[in-house]
């Protein structure tokens, strides 16, 4: 019971910090340190991985009619500019198959501690606040999908490489990215979240696959464990995202680069101070 309750703490801040610019790896860093689970350290990273795809689904559901090309409400052109959609999404995420997915696992372990993170959430933090204050006067060369050309989509996923460094953010360097090569904010966010699905549901698979090989398995309590914090993912991240697209249409990225400084030097402090 005791595990469960923990794995619905887990799943909240997993949904809140999923499509977050904040880094939902910085929080659970901390996290873990407060909470931790009663269970192998190979279900515990396999479950940290996992819970996003109750992040994944709360996307899917808030844009399953935009993200679904055989829809009959759909026109043909509709329909045809739904499967561009997807094609830009799919090319975007290739840099990381080829590139991400080797470099995964050498990643975590050469670079999942809390001197790496602390440092990449200041880093982000202080740029989101710089490129926000650059582009102010600027208007965005794209303010709709529809006009964000292929090769902009590629570069963006070249972006998301970034991620693979703990205490990124995928989100936050999605949407660093597009913003710098000239998106509007809500764009940029947008085509974030569609990148989130391929890119997350293949990491949580993999996950899944590396779990069950060797060995491992889901029975009794554990299975329950997982479904609890993927629920409660999916539940908080609809109300993140939602929140998110709404905040964005009038205000800038500034307090969330401002929230993840503040956030490294607790991480900073906390560690050098206290552990």
């Amino acid at each position: 019971m005791l595990d469960m309750i923990k794995a619905v703490i887990l799943g909240i801040v997993e949904g809140i910090t999923e499509f977050l610019p904040i880094s939902s790896t910085g929080h659970l860093v901390l996290v873990d340190e407060f909470i931790k689970m009663q269970q192998s350290t190979q279900f515990t990273d396999m479950f940290n991985v996992v819970i996003q795809l109750g992040a994944i689904m709360a996307v899917v559901v808030l844009y399953f009619h935009k993200l679904n090309p055989l829809s009959p409400r759909k026109s043909s052109n509709e329909k045809r500019d739904t499967w561009i959609l997807w094609s830009k999404v799919i090319l975007a995420v290739i840099p990381s198959v080829i590139i991400g997915l080797p470099l995964n696992d050498w990643m975590d372990a050469h670079l999942m501690n809390w001197a790496v993170v602390s440092a990449t959430l200041i880093i982000y933090g202080i740029l989101f606040i710089v490129i926000e204050n650059h582009n102010k006067q600027l208007s965005p060369k794209f303010g709709d999908l529809k006009t964000l050309p292929y090769t902009t989509a590629l570069f963006i996923g070249c972006f998301q490489l970034l991620s693979l460094v703990p205490g990124t953010s995928r989100s936050g360097a999605t949407i660093l990215g597009a913003i710098l090569i000239g998106t509007s904010r809500y764009v940029a966010t947008e085509f974030s979240f569609f990148m989130a699905i391929p890119t997350m549901f293949g990491a949580s698979l993999l996950k899944l696959y590396k779990y069950f090989s060797h060995g491992n398995s889901l029975a009794g309590l554990q299975g329950a464990v997982l479904a609890v914090g993927v629920i409660v993912s999916f539940v908080v991240a609809y109300l993140s995202i939602r929140f998110l697209l709404d905040y964005i249409k009038k205000n800038d990225f500034k307090a969330f680069g401002w929230y993840r400084i503040v956030l490294g030097a607790l991480v900073i402090a906390y560690f050098t101070l206290v552990h």
